[in-house]
């Protein structure tokens, strides 16, 4: 036997190496706490699921089975918008949705706590009217519609769904409307004037 092999009982081996081992697994768990111990940021976007459903393609070897869910975004102070995703698993679904959602996102221009003015927005079929509404009348809407309201702050309004009820049309309706309101200032800019001379 060489003078610079070292012999180390199995027990003492062990030992040294569940001590070394140990201390591996302490500053995993001291990191992990830390980590969690951090302030989070809380985030003003907030997420609803307009509609979850099961789709289906028909491909070479038969029909694949996937899920569609719609999803609607906003902060509450102005900006919605509304994704589609699909994916093998819901979960996957609604996390596809939310990204294509903030990826349309739109301003939505406000008096107070409603819209400017009356605007129908259409999508297919689906046409949705809305209305301003005076303070303390509330959102008087249902379905999808309510859900993108209640998202893009909107306080007072009236709703009302006019033709196909399909929900993804609906909320894209909506979108439509809320997309193509103007205000006096914004009138008055296209016009090249200012809004005194417009409301004169």
């Amino acid at each position: 036997m060489d003078k610079d092999d070292k012999t180390v009982p199995v027990g003492e081996e062990g030992a040294a190496e569940g001590q070394r081992k140990g201390r591996r697994t302490s500053s995993r768990e001291s990191n992990r706490r830390a980590m969690d111990d951090r302030p989070r940021e809380q985030s003003d976007w907030e997420e609803k699921i307009i509609q979850v459903r099961r789709v289906t393609k028909v491909v070479k070897g038969g029909k694949k089975l996937s899920f569609r869910a719609v999803v609607a975004v906003g902060n509450g102070k102005g900006q919605v918008g509304i994704g589609v995703g699909k994916a093998a698993e819901v979960i996957g679904a609604i996390q596809k949705g939310v990204v294509d959602a903030k990826k349309s996102m739109i301003t939505v221009p406000m008096v107070g706590s409603t819209i400017p003015h009356m605007i129908i927005g259409e999508q297919g079929s689906s046409r949705v009217m809305l209305k301003p509404a005076t303070k303390g009348t509330g959102l008087i809407a249902g379905g999808a519609s309510r859900m993108i309201l209640e998202l893009a702050g909107v306080g007072d309004v009236l709703a009302k769904s006019l033709g196909s009820r399909a929900p993804l049309n609906v909320a894209r309706g909506t979108i439509d409307g809320l997309r193509r309101l103007r205000t006096f200032e914004d009138a008055a800019r296209l016009r090249g004037i200012n809004v005194r001379q417009m409301l004169s």
